[in-house]
């Protein structure tokens, strides 16, 4: 089956989407972007995605490109055109198409809206967490207002990259202090000795996660104690579990942080009962 996209009013076949060359996402990286799980034929936690959406628009003064409730319908429909029971969909705003200039575009130029979606096998997620992961440690070298989802990610690709050719699935930014700041593309979180939840706070340094969020709702209902402070690397691989959380990951359990192997080498029981315990606890949109 031909895979099928939405193109600012379009539904073309993905192999033909397109969009304009002076669309500031592709000349400045002048956009914004989501993504939401798609499980068992629902969209995950899609109000608190579109309320991060609606943040992320406003911080860079991006207006809406449609009615919130009709971006809500075409997400619905590129899921449904895709038969997407289990995988992504993927949304991206910019501020549109204009005469290439750094400075803002008239106040009339139409936001640009793109939204794919793609399958996925969740048997091979859930065999992955079962066995852990590997992380590398990079040192933080990006904008400061990592608070906004931006598509501006070359640092991001650099660094999974990196942590690709060593053998690891996700890189670890570190500020100067030697405490870790977040992942590539994830949320880094740790157990400490004594059970309790460990992961930075979600002001200006890192991205307020989605995923992060419904695992502390996951948290509570368990009786788990969550801190947000900062924890250092050192902190981490000494740590009792450590682990990841995203749309595209959920609960991913670490066992190896620079080589280091974190407990016994395993992922651990909070980790995976965090994880077996999402899909109840996040929002579930009907597709």
């Amino acid at each position: 089956m031909s895979r099928i996209a939405y193109v600012n009013g379009r539904y073309p076949l993905h192999r033909d989407a397109m969009v304009h060359i002076e669309d500031r996402g592709y000349q400045f990286a002048d956009g914004v972007y989501e993504v939401c799980e798609v499980a068992r034929g629902y969209i995950i936690d899609m109000t608190r995605h579109l309320d991060r959406l609606a943040r992320s628009l406003s911080e860079l003064q991006i207006g809406w490109p449609v009615d919130r409730n009709a971006l809500v319908a075409i997400m619905r429909e590129v899921v449904r055109r895709n038969r997407v029971h289990d995988g992504l969909v993927y949304l991206q705003v910019t501020r549109g198409v204009a005469r290439r200039d750094h400075v803002f575009p008239s106040a009339d130029t139409r936001p640009s809206l793109v939204v794919t979606a793609r399958r996925s096998d969740p048997q091979v997620a859930r065999a992955r967490a079962g066995e852990g992961i590997s992380v590398i440690t990079v040192p933080e070298n990006r904008w400061e207002r990592v608070d906004i989802k931006s598509v501006g990610l070359l640092p991001n690709v650099l660094a999974r990259q990196k942590a690709k050719e060593e053998g690891a699935a996700e890189a670890w930014f570190v500020d100067p202090d030697g405490y870790v700041k977040e992942g590539a593309a994830t949320n880094a979180w740790i157990v400490t000795a004594d059970g309790v939840l460990v992961t930075r706070p979600a002001d200006f340094g890192i991205l307020r996660g989605i995923t992060r969020t419904t695992v502390m709702d996951v948290a509570a209902a368990q009786g788990l104690k969550v801190e947000e402070r900062g924890f250092s690397v050192e902190e981490a691989k000494n740590a009792r579990e450590a682990f990841i959380t995203a749309a595209t990951t959920l609960v991913m359990p670490v066992v190896r942080i620079d080589g280091t192997t974190v407990a016994n080498g395993h992922p651990g029981s909070v980790s995976l009962a965090l994880r077996d315990a999402f899909f109840d606890a996040a929002e579930k949109t009907p597709v």
